[in-house]
């Protein structure tokens, strides 16, 4: 059976990589409906050797089409007023955006953690925030095994998770250019400050971590902290997390863990400099985790480092792989 597929947002980042990785895992598409700004308008992009037009979001354009899924990354705004008219139309939308991720009627899901939650679905589902997709699938076999009692997030997020503009900062800063999307230079430097600042001192971005983590592991017990960092690095989010697990363990069994889950790919040996790094998960679909070694400053304490493709696994890869999911179930 194939699939009458929309993208919202197609010209962006992510939406070129969703036209990318639907052909490249030969995803079942009949009709592709492609839609942007009105200013992107009439563009053509190619899927499959074919050329398809893009066309204007909005209602008219829409009600005439059988759209089965409709893939979001335009911005929470324009997921707030275009998902439930895609969902009246009878799509399933699966949305990039923040917009929906803490509606407790719309499923937050990772396919390797929580693909259940697909089917509690009312026409629209949520992708998670890139640091929190490849943070949980490294987390779920713990959480499964032993329960986790907290989490300290560290993380160390590529340019590209800014967009492109945030890509651009890091190329043309190194050449001398001022900023143009981060409020400092990125080029050589470090910002702790990943979207808008909050009353209680944490950023969104360091809160989409702590409240998406609980709800897609579905314990609002575990305490969870969070520091996101944009680092000069074009592509490829790396996380240092902390965990204190409920039971104790053996550092052997977290390995064998590892080995055997689902989307996770195991680099970790020290003794030849084996370890994930941006630039390996770049273009890459797995989540790489390593350095794992215990904190032997707290009973059942476990450090893991973990890196994965912000645009692909983060963004348009689980997207796709929710659809999946769906067609699968």
């Amino acid at each position: 059976m194939k699939y009458n597929v929309a993208l919202v947002g197609c010209t962006g980042m992510v939406g070129r990589k969703f036209l990318e990785i639907l052909e490249e895992r030969n995803f079942p598409v009949n009709e592709l409906y492609l839609f942007a700004s009105a200013r992107s308008a009439g563009k053509e992009m190619t899927f499959s050797g074919a050329n398809y037009t893009v066309e204007e979001l909005k209602e008219d354009n829409i009600k005439n089409k059988k759209i089965d899924f409709a893939l979001f990354s335009a911005g929470g705004s324009i997921s707030l007023e275009y998902a439930p008219i895609f969902a009246r139309y009878g799509a399933v939308v699966i949305d990039n955006s923040s917009a929906w991720r803490m509606d407790p009627e719309v499923p937050l899901v990772v396919p390797e953690v929580n693909p259940e939650d697909v089917k509690k679905h009312k026409g629209i589902i949520a992708n998670p925030n890139c640091s929190t997709i490849q943070a949980v699938a490294a987390l779920k076999p713990l959480h499964d095994k032993y329960g986790i009692k907290r989490i300290v997030y560290s993380t160390y997020q590529a340019v590209s998770g800014a967009g492109a503009s945030g890509y651009n900062d890091l190329v043309e800063g190194y050449k001398g250019e001022a900023p143009k999307k981060f409020p400092y230079p990125i080029a050589g430097n470090l910002l702790p400050h990943i979207d808008s600042f909050l009353d209680n001192g944490y950023t969104k971005e360091e809160m989409k971590m702590v409240n998406e983590t609980r709800k897609i592991l579905h314990d609002d017990s575990i305490k969870i902290t969070a520091t996101t960092v944009r680092v000069p690095v074009l592509n490829s989010h790396s996380e240092s997390i902390n965990v204190e697990l409920n039971n104790s363990f053996e550092l052997e069994d977290i390995f064998e863990l590892y080995k055997n889950a689902e989307g996770i790919i195991l680099e970790d040996d020290v003794n030849n400099l084996v370890y994930p790094m941006p630039l390996d998960a770049s273009g890459k679909d797995g989540v790489y985790v390593g350095r794992i070694r215990r904190d032997f400053s707290l009973d059942n304490g476990l450090n893991l480092w973990v890196v994965a493709d912000n645009i692909r696994k983060g963004a348009a890869l689980n997207t796709i792989q929710i659809a999946e999911c769906m067609i699968n179930k």
